[in-house]
């Protein structure tokens, strides 16, 4: 179903429809441009007779768009279905309306026809990205009110930044298990499943543009090649909490993060199990439950702000977990560089997915975070990793409660 309005409320010209992989987006394409051509509301209120149909390549548009499972023809009932001719490379219904298909591998191919509507797939993909789509908006220029849609699996590229901070692109979202019901159950079980919360699952499953800094301490590509399916036997463990300085609606979050050593000196990350707005007893009550759930052998707590709350509530909560302190004297990206190198050494590894502390790690630079909040799972994250594996280098040094 198209949007009724644009993100600021007026209507839309583009309609930007970013999904998984299997999550519908070629049929919702398809459905779109059918409806248009045949003035079927709520895609269109009269018919629109001249598309433009965009794709990476002249095969996709051919076996994907028109000729596809989900494509143009699948979706018409037979007896409204438009005539392909593939050496005109165009679409025609009874009704006089034509959709013309073009590659991006040709933007010039754009210049001198003119749409009325125009659906473009998988624009990050395109090689001529930006030229490609110029043309094509030289070409939108016929009836009332031209519009376009886009259907693609993101990436962060400046294109598609540029149309979704346009208050004339509606946006919607489709993850690949909206559309379960359709997809053979062995691809949820074995590629959903394996890539979850993964940075390319992220993007190809869910949707989602996965952003990275390029002065950030860690890449991307380096949180995948930290991952492991399971840790091995672990000599020690620690749940490290990075506690709020206050509590309420505009507190920061209560990092809470788990992580083990073995006896080759590498480190497991084993949970994120970072709180929004907690209040004190909440996340004191969430650190004991992880301590004991993992069997840990301390809970690290960082103690700058409000130490004495921190201790006192933990204590209050449960006297027979011990407590770890630890107190910043560094800035959090000094502190985080050496954990850092760590990661660059092999010594660390993520058993399993975080997309939430690895959307922090890959966005944490010299000045912090690009949106200026405290990075609460990081800070939890370097506490637990240093009291593991740098404690005798660690500055302050730590010590028991």
């Amino acid at each position: 179903m198209p949007p009724a309005a644009a993100e600021g409320g007026g209507e839309w010209t583009t309609w930007l429809v970013l999904g998984g992989r299997g999550a519908g987006k070629t049929r919702t394409g398809a459905e779109w441009v059918r409806g248009t051509a045949l003035g079927l509301p709520p895609h269109a209120d009269r018919p629109v007779g001249r598309i433009a149909l965009v794709g990476e390549t002249a095969a996709d548009v051919r076996d994907v768009m028109i000729e596809g499972v989900s494509g143009l023809l699948a979706v018409h009932p037979r007896w409204e279905r438009p005539q392909w001719q593939p050496s005109r490379r165009r679409l025609e219904w009874r009704n006089g309306a034509v959709a013309q298909a073009f590659s991006a591998e040709d933007p010039e191919a754009l210049r001198g026809p003119q749409f009325g509507a125009a659906w473009a797939d998988e624009l990050c993909k395109w090689r001529l990205a930006r030229e490609t789509w110029d043309m094509l908006q030289f070409g939108l220029r016929f009836g009332m009110r031209p519009r376009q849609v886009v259907t693609t699996t993101p990436r962060p590229i400046p294109l598609l930044r540029a149309l979704m901070a346009d208050p004339r692109t509606a946006v919607t979202r489709a993850a690949t298990r909206a559309n379960a019901l359709n997809l053979a159950p062995s691809f949820l079980d074995a590629v959903v499943g394996r890539y979850a919360g993964t940075r390319l699952g992220r993007q190809e499953l869910d949707g989602e543009i996965v952003e990275e800094r390029a002065d950030a301490l860690w890449t991307r590509a380096a949180l995948e090649a930290a991952r492991v399916a399971q840790a091995p036997p672990l000599a020690r463990l620690v749940v490290a909490v990075d506690p709020p300085a206050s509590s309420g609606r505009r507190a920061d979050a209560c990092g809470l993060v788990v992580a083990g050593i073995d006896r080759e000196r590498v480190v497991y990350v084993l949970e994120d199990a970072t709180l929004e707005r907690a209040r004190p007893a909440e996340w004191a009550a969430k650190a004991a439950a992880l301590f004991h759930r993992h069997a840990a052998d301390a809970l690290v707590v960082e103690v700058n702000q409000g130490g004495e709350m921190a201790t006192a509530v933990l204590r209050e909560t449960d006297p027979a977990v011990p407590v770890t302190t630890v107190r910043a004297t560094r800035g959090k990206f000094l502190r985080a560089e050496p954990v850092a190198a760590l990661y660059e050494q092999g010594r660390v590894r993520h058993v399993g997915a975080f997309p939430a502390l690895e959307d922090e790690m890959a966005d944490f630079g010299p000045g912090g975070l690009s949106s200026g909040r405290s990075p609460d799972r990081l800070d939890a994250l370097v506490w637990a990793v240093t009291a593991l594996a740098l404690q005798s280098a660690a500055e302050p040094r730590v010590r028991g409660l």
